[in-house]
């Protein structure tokens, strides 16, 4: 699970949010490089170009600090430079000015930097192309940039004629209009191709820029107003590098974005092939995990009880090994689609395993969610006429999550995995049954689960330790009431547990495989009890050991069987290998084949539960058997009574006519013994006579 879910982040993580930030932090970090190079570019444009004024007004600031010269001289040589000024004093009042003092008063400066020289400027009043920066340094507008006109050296003059001649009384003013186009025009076209011809630049655009520099020793301050031009193709040059640069950095962000958005598309359709199931097209079961934890964590849903449920179809491989594997997944689409329209709202459904589906429903009440399951396992059942289909469901209800002092809060651990298990469980107690039924989980079915976890816990242990000892139940002649054999039958007497008896662990063995370690154990221990009873000079009687149909796997099994006995020294004759009734249906030709070989080696098999639901007279036909013993059910319940004593009675004349000894176990009353005596039943094993004993208690019946 924990797997699944890093793989899950990891595929719904892979989505557009990664290319959105990549986006932004690419636009935003070439948005400030264009604007750091246009100033960069601006700023050492006018820096170059202001610099000989600068010069210049720094040598007459030192000069001014000298008293050899006069204010008049100062006043001279500032004229001489040509452009307005005004001189400060400390408190910024204007102590001598030359032309109007157009910058704003208001601006606190601008700070650029000639050389080493940190200077202070000041924007003219006019709709001026200089600007502040955002560190606060010389810039242009780039906006005013655009839209500036550019002037032509060379027309005013030409402009100024112009309007002479209008002015003139004898001049036309129709012929003044045309003739000023015209000429305008003519004078315009030569200019420019002049320009051309001289490889010089067409227009420039004049800007003006007050500088500051201090006079310290007078605590005074020179405010000189400059001009600089800027060139048509230095404007147009800086213009087109800004525009190109803008076009690559919108190029490339406009390629981020579609391959985001095309990631985007396609994790969707990862994470939806992650999430859905290849035979039914709905969801799988890494889908139910997922949504259904985010569902039962809600705190909107935190109050309702919720059921954890598992449906099966019974043999649904049976299904297919008649059909075919796709009619099979044909028929599991019509199931979840079926069971996806029983779903209300916040309820979920999926595809868990080949003919297994998980679901969370809503469960106010036990028995209504019962009827209602018994309900849709109903329309299942008759979703394919003329087939008729069984269900299993197990059931595990998650109440409401509570505090300890009894409130209600979310359900913040809840392990899907855990809890679908719990349903898995209840639902296993239904294996036995071929019908449709409905089995709830509850605190027995833990306390089951756990001792079956501990017996494949402690088994080898116990088998080591020899905690497993073997008790004796004897077989009596019903007409002398002579002992004639016994059957070997394990209990555990566990120094933790105490007295366990065998039906606590002997399905458990079955299921684990662990039963034909069993199967040796007992063999050895009988084998050794026969031997030393004979040794003892005891008359000792056949016992009967059970070998499962799981110990017939193995070709050399009477070989097995063989060697244990021998080691422990016992005759062979008094050993019977009993089998159930059930093993005659696995590998009939095996079965056939060990029987003849332990038969040879001088063993005794018996066919034990005759009856038992399994029964074939072609079984008996071919077995070669030495004894065969009646099922205990033959002797109560529905068997018994008239119609039973029948079976029975042909029963042994069948033994006897194949020349078999027959025995009746589960006996317990004195009618059935005389019966069975009347009918020639040779032995008769049961509570009537003897329950199972230790081995010492047998041994004082053997005396």
């Amino acid at each position: 699970m924990d797997k699944s879910k890093k793989v899950y982040k990891k595929i719904n993580k892979t989505g557009i949010v990664g290319t959105i930030i990549t986006f932004l932090i690419f636009g935003a970090f070439s948005a400030f490089l264009l604007i750091t190079l246009y100033l960069f570019f601006t700023t050492y444009a006018i820096e170059s170009k202001i610099q000989g004024d600068y010069w210049q007004l720094a040598d007459i600031a030192d000069d001014m600090a000298d008293d050899s010269i006069t204010d008049t001289q100062m006043k001279e040589r500032l004229d001489r430079m040509g452009g307005s000024y005004v001189i400060l004093d400390g408190n910024r009042n204007i102590i001598q000015q030359k032309g109007d003092a157009s910058f704003r008063t208001d601006d606190k400066g601008i700070i650029s930097r000639i050389g080493t020289r940190n200077i202070r400027g000041y924007i003219d009043k006019s709709d001026s192309l200089v600007q502040r920066s955002f560190y606060g340094g010389i810039s242009l507008s780039w906006k005013k940039l655009l839209t500036s006109n550019l002037e032509i050296p060379g027309l005013s003059d030409f402009e100024i004629n112009l309007e002479t001649k209008e002015n003139d009384e004898d001049y036309d003013e129709d012929e003044v209009g045309f003739t000023y186009n015209t000429e305008f025009q003519e004078k315009y076209n030569e200019l420019i191709d002049e320009r051309y011809k001289n490889d010089h630049d067409v227009g420039f655009l004049e800007v003006p820029l007050w500088l500051e520099y201090p006079v310290e020793q007078k605590n005074e301050f020179i405010v000189y107003r400059t001009v600089f031009d800027i060139k048509l193709r230095d404007a147009d040059l800086a213009i087109e590098i800004f525009l190109l640069t803008a076009v690559f950095v919108s190029v490339v962000l406009h390629v981020l974005l579609i391959m985001g958005i095309v990631n985007f598309v396609r994790q969707r359709r990862i994470l939806n092939m992650f999430l859905t199931d290849t035979v039914t097209g709905g969801h799988n079961w890494m889908w139910f995990l997922i949504k259904g934890e985010h569902l039962l964590k809600k705190r909107s849903v935190s109050k309702i009880p919720y059921a954890m449920v598992s449906v099966s179809m019974v043999n649904y491989r049976s299904y297919t090994l008649c059909h075919s594997v796709r009619d099979g997944e044909r028929l599991l689409k019509k199931l979840n689609y079926s069971l996806s329209r029983e779903l209300r709202p916040r309820e979920l459904m999926a595809h868990a395993a080949t003919g297994e589906f998980s679901l969370i429903l809503r469960a106010e009440n036990d028995d209504d969610l019962k009827q209602r399951l018994n309900t849709i396992i109903g329309k299942l059942s008759t979703i394919e006429s003329p087939h008729v289909f069984h269900f299993h469901a197990g059931v595990n209800v998650m109440k409401p999550a509570m505090d300890e002092n009894g409130r209600i809060h979310r359900r913040k651990n809840v392990n899907i995995e855990d809890e679908y298990n719990k349903a898995c469980a209840a639902k296993n107690r239904l294996l036995d049954n071929d019908d449709s039924a409905v089995s709830f989980f509850d605190t027995n079915l833990v306390e089951e689960e756990k001792w079956v976890d501990t017996v494949n816990e402690k088994q080898m242990d116990a088998l080591k330790n020899e905690e497993y000892k073997v008790y004796y139940q004897p077989k009596y002649d019903p007409r002398t009431n002579e002992l004639k054999g016994a059957e070997a039958l394990i209990r555990w007497e566990s120094p933790e547990f105490g007295f366990v008896t065998p039906n606590r662990i002997i399905p458990i063995f079955e299921k684990n495989g662990f039963i034909v370690n069993i199967d040796n154990y007992m063999i050895s221990h009988v084998a050794r009890d026969q031997k030393m009873w004979l040794d003892k000079g005891l008359k000792c009687v056949p016992v009967s050991v059970n070998v499962s149909r799981a110990h017939f796997v193995d070709a050399d099994l009477a070989e097995q069987i063989r060697d244990m006995v021998d080691r422990e020294g016992a005759p062979h004759n008094l050993i019977e290998i009993e089998l159930t009734e059930s093993a005659f249906f696995d590998d009939k030709k095996a079965m056939i084949t060990t029987i003849k070989k332990l038969k040879n080696y001088g063993f005794q098999v018996s066919m034990d539960d005759f009856g038992a639901g399994y029964s074939s007279l072609n079984s008996l036909k071919d077995m070669p058997l030495d004894v065969l013993k009646l099922d205990a059910d033959f002797f109560r319940g529905e068997n018994a009574g008239e119609r039973g004593d029948i079976v029975v009675k042909e029963a042994i004349k069948l033994a006897k006519s194949l020349n078999m000894r027959t025995v009746a176990e589960g006996v317990e009353e004195k009618e059935q013994v005389d019966f069975l005596a009347e009918q020639g039943c040779d032995m008769i094993q049961g509570y009537y006579y003897a329950k199972p004993m230790p081995k010492t208690d047998y041994e004082n019946r053997m005396h």
